[in-house]
């Protein structure tokens, strides 16, 4: 949710392509012409591509200010808000995909936020980095800290990350929540994408990053 060092230009990434592999997956993932919010947007890349590329109504919320005036400046109909607090507000099936990429580890009630997103969409589309993945596993035990995570190489003091969680974790929440999960895909660090037919342990373990196509059963 918060943008603080994302400093991708959006000027840089709007003629062709996406700053974010996850993202490119992501804008695969989302039909021609639909209705899309994505929460916590931060300068409005996805947003951008997705209007200019699929003629999407695209939608933001977005906790920081400096994300919004960014999103504002190029013309996005994106809003201040809270992913924690302001998604109960807003109706069932407003949307057709609610997109939230790296940010459901810094929310306070992650249960509740996937709840809302599925409420509020009929797809939601969630990504995270996975802590399962064997190298955070070999750091804790070789050199007993929390890893360097994310593309700005943030420590565990920086980082807003408050509820860390694995590809088996989250897959737990989905079956927990009754959701389905329509599609399933963990990232290598280099950006190669594989499918994932389950939640076992060599898909935890290989996978740095997550992204999960979900729907209410």
């Amino acid at each position: 949710m918060n943008v603080q060092g994302r400093k991708v230009c959006l000027e840089a990434t709007r003629a062709t392509s996406l700053p974010r592999r996850d993202l490119e997956i992501i804008a695969e993932m989302i039909d021609e012409g639909c209705r899309v919010l994505d929460i916590g947007c931060g300068n409005g890349a996805l947003l951008d591509y997705l209007g200019r590329t699929k003629a999407v109504d695209g939608r933001g919320i977005e906790l920081s200010q400096t994300g919004v005036n960014a999103c504002v400046a190029h013309g996005l109909s994106v809003i201040q808000g809270n992913a924690d607090t302001d998604l109960e507000h807003y109706p069932d099936d407003a949307f057709d995909y609610v997109v939230l990429t790296r940010t459901l580890q810094a929310t306070r009630n992650p249960r509740d936020v996937v709840s809302h997103l599925v409420r509020i969409g009929h797809h939601a589309i969630v990504s995270f980095s996975n802590f399962g993945h064997w190298r955070v596993r070999l750091q804790i035990l070789l050199k007993g800290c929390m890893p360097v995570v994310g593309d700005e190489g943030a420590y565990w003091y920086d980082t807003s990350n408050i509820h860390l969680c694995t590809i088996r974790d989250f897959s737990a929440l989905c079956d927990d929540l009754g959701l389905k999960v329509q599609r399933a895909l963990s990232l290598s660090r280099v950006g190669s994408a594989r499918e994932l037919n389950s939640a076992g342990a060599v898909a935890n373990i290989r996978g740095e990053e997550a992204i999960f196509l979900l729907t209410r059963e």
